[in-house]
């Protein structure tokens, strides 16, 4: 308790200066917030277009349908899939005609194949685990195709790998920028504070008990900023939504654990900033 009043009472003698600090902390984190907003409404994205990924296998005309029941409990056992279904011919037409309902005359006449429709389970559609059931299904007497978009998918798997090394290195950057500048503004705060440091040197005072209220007001001031950083985001979220485009917000546990990063990287700044000061000075 005595340290949070003294954390309270540099506050008060300070206003302007702690709130700069709590400012600064907010933009930083909310510039990594932005990003991570970006990342996560792209991951997103993305993994809907993954999950269109399917391969279609086009059955022989006159097949049995004993024969086709057999493929599609083979197919449904595959550790990777997550469904297989039976298209009739019938069904076929029908979903040309609502897709590419443009070219309705030229369906009227038509005649498509029947084919059986599978679909993966996530981390199953890469190219390589594509290709392979595509193979394996293939190798049925009475397939006479095997189609799931090759070329989409390869460029789809390349897409993914670049945004997710992308997101890495870009929000490595995001963050370590934001603790430079959340370091220098609570060394800032320090520095306005060196004249008691030295008066409570003089008096015996340790390391430890010098440090202890700098880490307890870093530890505040970066929780402060975590959370109006999160306000902040959730307000840029917001307007995007409206404005632009439907996006997603973080999940809770993402968002506490934005507010905890907040309090660890002024803990940290302030353990950083103070050590370096007493080194310097003493």
């Amino acid at each position: 308790m005595r340290t949070l009043r003294e954390v309270l009472r540099a506050n008060e003698r300070a206003p302007l200066l702690n709130l700069l600090s709590v400012v600064t902390i907010a933009f930083s984190l909310f510039a990594v917030g932005l990003f991570g907003l970006v990342a996560l409404n792209i991951r997103q994205v993305l993994g809907q277009i993954e999950e269109r990924v399917e391969i279609r296998a086009f059955i022989a005309d006159g097949t049995p349908i004993e024969a086709v029941s057999a493929l599609l409990g083979d197919a449904a056992a595959f550790p990777e899939v997550q469904r297989a279904t039976l298209v009739t011919a019938e069904e076929a037409l029908e979903r040309a005609r609502r897709e590419l309902g443009e070219f309705n005359d030229v369906f009227d006449a038509a005649i498509l194949p029947a084919s059986i429709d599978i679909r993966l389970h996530e981390g199953f559609r890469t190219p390589d685990a594509v290709r392979a059931i595509a193979d394996r299904v293939g190798t049925y007497p009475f397939i006479d195709d095997v189609r799931y978009g090759e070329e989409w998918v390869e460029k789809l798997y390349r897409v993914r790998s670049i945004a997710g090394v992308a997101g890495l290195l870009l929000g490595a950057t995001f963050a370590a920028v934001a603790m430079i500048i959340i370091g220098s503004t609570i060394r800032m705060a320090v520095l306005a504070r060196s004249r008691e440091i030295e008066i409570m040197r003089l008096v015996g005072a340790t390391d430890a008990f010098i440090r202890r209220p700098f880490l307890i007001d870093g530890l505040l001031k970066g929780v402060v900023g975590g959370t109006l950083a999160v306000g902040l985001t959730w307000l840029a979220h917001r307007a995007v939504t409206q404005w632009v485009v439907a996006s997603t917000f973080f999940d809770l546990p993402i968002i506490v654990l934005g507010i905890a990063a907040g309090g660890l990287l002024g803990l940290g700044g302030s353990a950083l900033s103070v050590g370096r000061h007493l080194r310097e000075r003493f």
